[in-house]
C-alpha cells in the first residue's frame, strides 16, 4: 500500500488531494523499539492548512447530507474491504511506529475492518421514529440530522481503532470531517485515511491535517465553521478543549483516560484473575485508558494473588514488537518512557513498596529502544501519586482490603470513573459491584481493558463528557433530533 509521499513524508489530505504544509516543515515519527530507525515523516502543518481543510469539509456538508444515509453506508463497506486488503502493512506500520506487538496491532486493524461494517450497516437503519400527535389530523414524526462538520482529534495509542470509531459514524450520520492525529503516530493514521480517499468519497468529505495540538488542534476547536468536536487524550488537553467548545457553543464529546480498578475476593478464582490483571494492566505497555492499575484483593487471598501474580508477570517477554514471541513492546515514545520511569520513582520515594521491575530495560536487544521492565507496587495508599494520577504504562499498585464494602470504597476513591472490574463466584458480590462502583464500564470475571464496538463506550467523573462512544449511542453525538410535525 503506497500513499503519494515526498522523502517519505506523508501529505495532508484536503479535498481528495493529498497536499503540501505550507509550512515545508516536518516531524519525524520514529520507532520506539529502535530510536535510530524512522518510520516517516508528518507535515507540522500551519493555520492555513488547516483553514483549507475546513473550508472543503463545509463546502462539501450539503452534498454529503443529500447524499442520504445508504449511499454513505455502502461508502464506508467499499473502506472496510479496503482496509481489511491492507491489514497487515498497516499493523506492521503501526507496531514500527507506536510499539505494541505485532498480534494486537493486527488484532485493532481487524477491530477497525468490523467498526467500519458496523456503522456502514447502520446506513439501512432508521433515522427518526413516528410519534402520535393529539391532532387526528397530523403526523408527527422525528428526524435525524447531521450537526454539520466535525472535529476529530486523537492518540497515538490506538492509532487505527479510535479515528475509525469517530470518522465512521461522524461520516454514516452525514457529518463532514476534519481529522488532526497525534503526531507520534500519525504515518499509521494517514494509512487509514488512504483507505477513505481510495474508496471514492466525494471532495471534502474527509479532509487530514497533521501537526501540533497548539497550532492545528486548537485552531480546528475554534473555528468557527467548526460544529463539534470529539477528543481522545489526556485530562489537561481535554479540560482546554472543553472550555474552548463551551465558549463557542458547539458539542463536544471527552475520553480522558481512567485509573481502572480490578477487585478480587476471597472467593474468585485466583488463577484467572491473574491472567486478567496481566492482561488488562501489561498489555500494549499499560498504554490504555481501560488499563488495569490498581488491584484490589480481599484479605483472606492477598498473599496467594501476590505470588501468583509475581511468578506470572515473570513469564512476559518484553522487546520489539514485530519479534515473534514478544508479548510487551516498549513505551511507545521517549516522553512516555520518561514519564512511566518518573511515576515508577515517585511511588518508590512516597514510600510504597517496589516488589517486582520497575527499572528500564537498556541493554542488549533494548539499548535503542524505549522499554521499561512490568512493574508491581504494594503497600500504596490512596493519598499516593501512583494510586490517583494515571501512569499509562506498565504499572500496578496492590491494595488489600478486609472485606467488599472496603474495596468498592477503595476502587471509588479516584477522580476517574472509567473502566472497572470484579473477580467473584459470588452472586450477591456481583450486584453490589456492579450498583456501587463508578464507573461507565463494569466487566465481572473479565479484565477491565476493553469494550465490544457495538456498546456504549465512556466513563463518569473525571474520565468522560458527553455522550458515549461506539454503537448506537454515537448517534446521540453526531445528530440532531427534529421533530416535524405535518398538517394535512
Amino acid at each position: 500500500m503506497r500513499m503519494e509521499t515526498k522523502e517519505n513524508t506523508c501529505k495532508n489530505f484536503i479535498n481528495n488531494t493529498w497536499v503540501d504544509s505550507a509550512s515545508e516543515e516536518i516531524i519525524k515519527s520514529i520507532n520506539p523499539a529502535n530510536k535510530e530507525e524512522v518510520v516517516g515523516y508528518v507535515q507540522k502543518s500551519t493555520a492555513v492548512d488547516l483553514e483549507k481543510a475546513v473550508q472543503a469539509a463545509y463546502k462539501a456538508k450539503k452534498n454529503w447530507r443529500k447524499l442520504g444515509q445508504v449511499e454513505r453506508g455502502q461508502l464506508l463497506f467499499k473502506v472496510a474491504n479496503i482496509l481489511e486488503e491492507n491489514l497487515n502493512d498497516i499493523a506492521e506500520t503501526m507496531t514500527r511506529e507506536m510499539g505494541k506487538s505485532l498480534p494486537e496491532a493486527k488484532g485493532e486493524t481487524a477491530r477497525g475492518v468490523a467498526i467500519l461494517r458496523y456503522y456502514a450497516g447502520e446506513g439501512m437503519r432508521k433515522e427518526g421514529d413516528l410519534i402520535p400527535s393529539t391532532d387526528q389530523a397530523a403526523l408527527m414524526f422525528t428526524k435525524r440530522t447531521p450537526l454539520g462538520v466535525v472535529g476529530v482529534i486523537t492518540p497515538w495509542n490506538f492509532p487505527v481503532a479510535i479515528p475509525i470509531w469517530k470518522i465512521a459514524p461522524a461520516l454514516v450520520y452525514g457529518n463532514t470531517v476534519v481529522f488532526k492525529p497525534a503526531t507520534e503516530a500519525a504515518v499509521t493514521a494517514a494509512k487509514v485515511v488512504d483507505c477513505f480517499a481510495k474508496a471514492g468519497l466525494p471532495e471534502g468529505v474527509l479532509n487530514f491535517v497533521t501537526g501540533t495540538g497548539s497550532v492545528i488542534g486548537q485552531k480546528l476547536i475554534d473555528h468557527p465553521l467548526l460544529n463539534a468536536i470529539t477528543f481522545t487524550g489526556s485530562e489537561t488537553v481535554g479540560e482546554g478543549v472543553a472550555k474552548s467548545a463551551a465558549a463557542r457553543g458547539i458539542k463536544f464529546q471527552l475520553e480522558m483516560g481512567g485509573k481502572n480498578p480490578v477487585i478480587v475476593t476471597e472467593d474468585a478464582d485466583l488463577d484467572a484473575a491473574v491472567e486478567a490483571v496481566i492482561s488488562g494492566a501489561f498489555r500494549s505497555t499499560g498504554q490504555k485508558c481501560t488499563a488495569s492499575s490498581r488491584v484490589i484483593i480481599e484479605s483472606g487471598v492477598y498473599d496467594a494473588f501476590k505470588e501468583k501474580l509475581i511468578q506470572e508477570t515473570k513469564k512476559i517477554t518484553v522487546g520489539p514488537g514485530l519479534n515473534e514471541g514478544i508479548w510487551m513492546g516498549p513505551c511507545a515514545s521517549e516522553s512516555q518512557f520518561k514519564t512511566v520511569l518518573e511515576y515508577i520513582e515517585k511511588g518508590k520515594a512516597e514510600g510504597a513498596s517496589l516488589i517486582y521491575g520497575g527499572e528500564p530495560l537498556t541493554t542488549g536487544e533494548y539499548v535503542k529502544g524505549f522499554f521499561v521492565s512490568p512493574t508491581i507496587f504494594e503497600n500504596v495508599t490512596v493519598d499516593m501519586t501512583i494510586a490517583q494520577e494515571e501512569i499509562f504504562g506498565p504499572v500496578i499498585a496492590l491494595f488489600k482490603a478486609d472485606n467488599l464494602e472496603e474495596a468498592i470504597a477503595l476502587a471509588n476513591n479516584t477522580k476517574y470513573g472509567l473502566s472497572a472490574s470484579i473477580f467473584t463466584t459470588n452472586i450477591a458480590n456481583l450486584l453490589e459491584f456492579i450498583d456501587e462502583v463508578d464507573a461507565g464500564l463494569v466487566r465481572i470475571n473479565a479484565e477491565s481493558a476493553g469494550v465490544e464496538l457495538q456498546a456504549p463506550f465512556g466513563g463518569m467523573k473525571a474520565s468522560s463528557t458527553g455522550s458515549r462512544e461506539q454503537g448506537e449511542a454515537a448517534k446521540e453525538f453526531f445528530t440532531s433530533i427534529k421533530t416535524v410535525f405535518i398538517k394535512g
